[in-house]
């Protein structure tokens, strides 16, 4: 084999190898994904907010906090007063009204419904930020509601008194 088919072989090894390496980079990028970030607004004052952040940045979020308060942001985005809770959150084009918990704003996020978000209204003791020695490890029952952007709900999860 001359020299010039030598070249001619190493390059299209080359190039075959460069492609294959380039389809497999859209299955690296994806391990390798940022986490889902959630912006947060709530009172600079509150515990109990920071205390859902670190819930949710313990189980894989990312947050991004404004500490404005959260009737404007709760207000702009939609989420019907009935429904609020002292922090309000938005990810994905979902907003995120109170103490909602980690593993259901990631099925949220899996399932897609075509719906507002989540809610948790008030303020439930034993829900994420609520919960742990400073509340005497209470658990109250309450439900995670689906909110339709027309206000309705349907139950998403329910937790039972503990």
């Amino acid at each position: 084999m001359s020299r010039q088919h030598s070249i001619v072989f190493a390059t299209r090894r080359a190039c075959l190898a460069g492609i294959a390496l380039l389809a497999l980079a859209p299955l690296s990028m994806t391990a390798y994904a940022a986490p889902a970030t959630l912006q947060v607004w709530k009172d600079p004052n509150c515990g109990c907010c920071k205390d859902w952040i670190a819930h949710l940045e313990k189980n894989g979020f990312a947050t991004t906090v404004i500490d404005q308060g959260n009737n404007a942001a709760r207000a702009r985005l939609g989420m019907p007063q009935k429904f609020g809770s002292c922090h309000t959150a938005l990810i994905q084009g979902y907003v995120i009204e109170g103490h909602v918990p980690a593993a259901d704003i990631q099925r949220l996020l899996k399932e897609k419904p075509p719906a507002l978000g989540l809610a948790v209204p008030g303020m439930p003791i034993g829900s994420p930020g609520m919960d742990g020695p400073a509340y005497g490890d209470r658990r109250d029952a309450y439900q995670v509601l689906l909110i339709q952007r027309d206000g309705s709900t349907t139950v998403f999860n329910t937790y039972p008194r503990g």
